[in-house]
């Protein structure tokens, strides 16, 4: 063994038996390094299998570096000790990348470059979590103590190291004589206040909201005030001014550049307008990465992390929260044999820690329920865990008063800032909407709507496009049908409406009988299993009742009218179809199917009046508990009965009387969606054409102000032209149709880009070969050293570029992460590639609209062709709309690609002193697709060749 290939680790020998550890594995993509008491060093992969298979070995990630080594994801095994298991106990809700380089800085290590390193860093990073638990100072030693113990008796491969690690320390006579796992009864409650009443008018003016932006740029330790970003929280000032007349919102549409402190600038005037006012301001964006940032900088604010909490709530839809009872149900099932007791047992350790419960983009791990497989084999999911079916049961659950939702929907009617998303301030706006119409109350968290600002501005129309739609797929009615009568299958978890109000109903005869009407009715919706009952892969079809049978129509449909090869090139996505003119078997289903979907919502109208009925006659007999238990169940009933449904047969209804003339409004087409090769789903769908014409009605007329920011909101080929220069803003949020213009707002960046920045258009890469791309990209990558992110606009090229980078990369110690590749979701490989410095990540929009990545980690920007609009038939309509006549529409899928490669640019540059270089492979790549790009951005045209040299000298210049 060469002195080269071994790294020194300081030997265990001799150490307290609970701190005497395993050799450590590391391997990135094509690498392999152990570290044991002799040190650190390289092996082959056929040796690291050995020793991930044979053990005991210590591992980061147990699933990804069995997908490293070509494997299946492991089972548990004593023998396998996953370093990350041991952080989820030692430090819950506690940020760490899921990489052992994650664990080193997360420990305040240094990053460790190269396998070896990763290897000794992996095993000191045990260490050090088994010494924190035993410092006499580590907290609740005791809880932790008991939970160790059951987690020994279930087999845990670190149970015996952490409980001699807590024996160590002083344990004192515990008073909790549980197992641990029992969180849900060890949480504390919540508990009402008096209402906050209406939120005053006084006004914020320009001069007090840059005051307030000083102070809080004091409080962040920056005493240096950007005028552009004070001019910025002056304009913003606008949106939080009294409005004057009903339905004449003040709106403000700004864009501010990378670097501008926009953030800071609109908070400080939301932060004066919730204080003068009494009432909450609103912040929405489009990622969780920005509710995390704008969580954080709130800090300016309220100092003191116990007024924050009060101050700021991170507010989600109930789908993102950790349901006690699902928890307590599946340990139970757990502890009987079914189930991963050990993942939720450090679940619910997380339980205790967590500020809000939050299991998607709060504090949990999300890497942790994917570490190990199932027993069946499969990857574990935290989906079971969160109430995504609406199954909620609300004050007839045993853990109301502990219940993370409630506490969050509680806290934010209390709260000065509610950071939220667009889709749950939009779906919620417009079941408010609903309600109040009808003359019902608005939901208490909600009814604040009046003051928003809609951070990542630019994703307002897509969200309201998502929010705004209908579907009538098998997978939804088979989920409706899920709700109403509960699981028909054998070992199945859920609560149908029987079990969620039953007892509320048993002494009014109608209620009762319309409950009943509703389960029978519901008989004719799909059942688990759809897919293989219309779309079997071998063998007869056997569709069961109407919905059924109009799918398979559908499906029918759909391959008669799409060619073999349009198929093949749409996998990715499925395939799809205009709806008109329709096929008779078609008509003929669809009438069937209507007459079926009207026969349940009948009577689920008829149960939702009947409660209400309740809450009125027996307002003096309800006591709390069952008033909120009915308020719960008619919000589902209201989604469902008065929008979905109604919703379907809308779309059902027009395509029975619509003849063969489009929808000037809608566009509805018929799809399929396929996964490994199969046919998924089959689907109905319809979206507005113009979806802000019910984002204008349902949320921007009823508020007060509206405050719509982004980095890239104008469009300067349309000032050039002589138009307006937020016209295409105006036209995508809806401000264009406002009684009251919208003001705007333009602030640079205050960046040199001509100095930090360089973009360049290869000119002889064959866009269409995903070999040259591969080639293309591993040479950009080796010269930049790491730090790139390519962007690809197809999953299929991005697999296919993978496969042919990692080998190259991981000789020259470069990791190679990719989404749709490697078992981890999006915010996780983003959290690898920002604390690796060296590392380099490909994925496709969802990577490219969600990092946030300053310094060094991002260096290097690579797409793999321009990210034009995918021409379907949803985007043929809009661009006939919205597009013009002159051009064929083609300034409309200009603009949005110009946007996209905008919002790319932006990800690289996020400091003053970062450097980056934008590459784009497509030599096809018009020059007016950059207009957008900052001032001082110049566009060079060149070789590959000359690219990775001109990439190689700017990001690693010589001294």
């Amino acid at each position: 063994m060469s002195d080269e290939s071994v790294i020194s680790s300081r030997s265990l020998t001799g150490a307290e038996p609970w701190l005497v550890l395993p050799a450590a594995l590391a391997v990135p993509p094509g690498a392999g390094a152990i570290c044991d008491d002799e040190g650190a060093r390289k092996i082959g992969r056929g040796a690291a299998e050995g020793v991930f298979m044979g053990g005991p070995v210590l591992v980061a990630h147990a699933s990804l570096t069995a997908r490293r080594l070509g494997l299946s994801p492991p089972a548990r095994s004593p023998d396998l000790l996953d370093v990350l298991e041991l952080w989820a106990f030692v430090r819950p809700a506690t940020f760490c990348a899921p990489s052992p380089s994650g664990l080193a800085l997360a420990l305040g290590m240094a990053e460790p470059r190269g396998a070896e390193a990763q290897a000794a860093a992996l095993r000191d990073a045990a260490g050090a979590l088994l010494r924190e638990l035993a410092d006499p100072a580590y907290p609740h030693r005791e809880d932790a103590f008991t939970l160790a113990e059951t987690l020994g008796r279930a087999g845990w491969a670190w149970a015996e190291r952490v409980t001699g690690a807590l024996q160590a320390g002083p344990l004192r006579p515990r008073q909790y004589r549980g197992s641990g796992l029992d969180a849900w009864s060890r949480l504390p409650e919540w508990e009402d206040e008096a209402p906050r009443g209406e939120a005053g008018s006084a006004p914020v003016d320009s001069e007090s909201a840059r005051i307030r932006l000083e102070k809080l740029l004091q409080a962040s330790g920056l005493d240096e005030t950007r005028p552009t970003q004070s001019d910025y929280a002056a304009e913003a000032a606008y949106a939080f001014s009294p409005r004057n007349e009903e339905g004449r919102p003040r709106m403000l549409l700004a864009e501010a550049g990378t670097g501008t402190g926009k953030t800071l600038g609109y908070l400080a005037a939301a932060s004066l307008w919730a204080e003068r006012n009494q009432g909450a301001a609103w912040v929405s964006t489009y990622t969780r990465a920005l509710q995390r940032q704008i969580d954080r900088e709130s800090a300016a604010l309220w100092p003191d992390p116990a007024e924050r909490k009060r101050k700021t709530v991170v507010r989600k839809g109930r789908e993102n929260y950790l349901c006690l009872l699902n928890l307590q149900d599946m340990v139970q099932a757990a502890q009987l044999g079914n189930g991963d007791l050990i993942g939720l047992a450090l679940t619910s350790r997380w339980a205790m820690q967590t500020r809000d419960g939050d299991m998607t983009g709060g504090d949990f791990p999300g890497w942790l329920p994917g570490l190990f497989a199932t027993a069946a084999g499969q990857q574990a999911s935290a989906g079971n865990l969160v109430d995504r079916r609406g199954e909620c049961v609300h004050a007839a659950c045993p853990h109301y008063r502990t219940c993370f939702v409630e506490k969050t929907i509680r806290a934010s009617r209390r709260a000065d800032l509610v950071v939220a998303n667009h889709a749950l301030v939009m779906t919620q706006a417009a079941f408010d909407g609903a309600r109040s119409a009808r003359g019902l109350k608005q939901d208490g968290e909600t009814a604040a709507l009046k003051r928003i600002v809609f951070d990542e501005g630019h994703h307002l129309f897509d969200a309201a496009d998502s929010a705004f739609s209908a579907c009538l797929s098998g997978q939804e009615a088979a989920e409706l049908r899920r709700w109403i009568r509960g699981p028909e299958g054998r070992g199945r978890r859920g609560r149908g409406l029987e079990q969620r109000l039953g007892d509320l109903c048993a002494d009014n005869e109608a209620a009762a009988k319309a409950l009943q009407d509703a389960i029978r009715a519901a008989a004719a919706l799909p059942g688990e299993g759809i897919s293989g009952r219309i779309a079997p892969p071998s063998g007869e079809v056997n569709p069961v009742g109407p919905i059924e049978q109009f799918l398979m129509a559908a499906l029918e449909q759909i391959r008669a009218r799409t060619s073999e090869a349009a198929a093949s090139a749409s996998s990715e996505f499925g395939t799809e179809c205009a709806v008109r003119p329709a096929t008779e078997p078609l008509l003929e289903t669809a009438r069937k199917a209507a007459q079926a979907i009207a026969a349940v919502e009948a009577p689920l109208l008829a149960l939702a009046r009947h409660l209400e009925d309740i809450l009125d006659d027996e307002a003096a007999e309800l006591d709390g508990s069952a008033r909120a238990r009915i308020e719960g169940a008619l919000r589902g009933l209201d989604r469902r009965a008065r929008m979905t449904l109604p919703g379907w047969r809308s779309m059902l209804a027009a395509l029975q009387d619509g003849g063969d003339e489009p929808d000037p409004d809608f566009v509805d087409w018929l799809s399929v969606e396929t996964a490994f090769g199969r046919i998924h789903d089959v689907a109905l769908r319809r979206h507005w054409i113009d979806p802000t014409v019910p984002l204008e009605a349902a949320v921007i007329l009823p508020a007060h102000g509206v405050l719509v920011t982004s980095a890239t909101l104008s469009d300067p080929i349309a000032e050039a032209s002589g138009g307006d220069l937020f016209g295409m803003a105006r036209m995508r949020t809806g401000a264009a149709r406002l009684i009251e213009p919208a003001r705007t707002l333009k602030a640079e960046s205050p960046f040199d880009y001509a100095s930090n920045s360089r973009v360049i258009v290869v000119g002889d890469v064959a866009r269409d070969d995903p070999r040259q791309t591969a080639a293309a990209m591993r040479e950009l990558f080796l010269a930049a050293g790491g730090g790139g992110l390519g962007l690809f606009t197809a999953i299929r090229r991005l697999k296919a570029v993978y496969e042919r980078l990692g080998p190259d990369l991981a000789r020259a110690q470069i990791p190679l992460y990719a989404q749709h590749v490697d078992p981890l979701e999006v915010g996780a490989l983003v959290d690898i590639f920002r604390a690796e410095q060296d590392s380099c990540l490909l994925g496709t929009d969802a990577v490219r609209d969600g990092v946030d990545v300053p310094g060094r980690s991002l260096r290097l920007l690579a797409f793999d062709r321009v990210p034009w609009p995918r021409p379907d038939l949803l985007h043929k309509a809009r661009r006939e709309k919205f597009g013009g006549l002159s051009d064929k529409g083609r300034g409309y899928d200009d603009a949005l690609a110009r946007a996209r490669i905008a919002q790319a640019f932006g990800r690289l540059i996020r400091r003053a002193d970062d450097r980056g270089v934008f590459v784009m492979l497509d030599a096809a790549t018009p020059t007016r697709l950059f207009a957008a790009l900052p001032p001082g951005t110049e566009v060079q045209r060149m070789s590959l060749v000359e690219a990775i040299e001109v990439t190689r000298g700017f990001l690693n210049p010589l001294p």
